[in-house]
């Protein structure tokens, strides 16, 4: 009786085990806020931003921490999910007249409702990069201005658009998300 109670018992934290294992696995092939890499090339230039898509799933996105939003006006945000958006560049850019030499970088954002804290750091590549950045490590800050949007973005959303016709030469980084648009000027 007892080898077969322990042989049962047995059967039953392997299959547990198995479940858990398997449940990792589909967790980490599928995630909930899918991996994604963008990509601009001009001329000399090749721009690759990677970062995680979160869905909007009816929150409040942007706004105060006392009306539960995802990402709180005022608050440090690692700029996507799951881990801290990198980018790399092969070339030297100019972000808000400052230059920034050719390698990898870290993006991160402080959002609010008037303009956007935007922090290029140095600490690209680290294992998740899941924590504040070490901000001494950051390279270089500035403000945008963040626009309304007329429709609503589900999924967050990082892409490249050209300058405007009758704007400075330049191309934008653009951060979409919910209502709520950024642009990030670079030559």
């Amino acid at each position: 009786f007892e080898k077969k109670t322990m042989k049962k018992i047995l059967k039953f934290i392997g299959l547990v085990l198995l479940a858990i294992v398997l449940y990792i696995a589909y967790s980490i092939m599928n995630p909930a806020s899918p991996l994604e890499k963008v990509s601009f090339a001009n001329n000399e230039l090749t721009f690759e931003v990677e970062y995680s898509r979160p869905f909007k799933k009816d929150r409040l996105i942007f706004g105060n921490k006392s009306d539960g939003a995802l990402v709180p006006f005022g608050e440090y945000w690692r700029t996507g999910a799951n881990a801290a958006t990198n980018f790399s560049i092969n070339s030297d850019i100019t972000i808000s007249g400052v230059q920034l030499m050719s390698g990898k970088y870290r993006l991160y954002t402080v959002p609010g409702k008037e303009k956007w804290e935007v922090f290029v750091n140095s600490e690209a590549d680290t294992f998740f990069a899941i924590t504040e950045p070490d901000s001494a490590k950051d390279l270089m800050s500035f403000t945008v201005t963040p626009q309304k949007l007329e429709e609503t973005v589900e999924q967050f959303t990082i892409d490249f658009i050209p300058s405007p016709p009758d704007g400075p030469l330049s191309t934008g980084l653009r951060l979409r998300w919910d209502l709520t648009e950024i642009v990030i000027p670079f030559n």
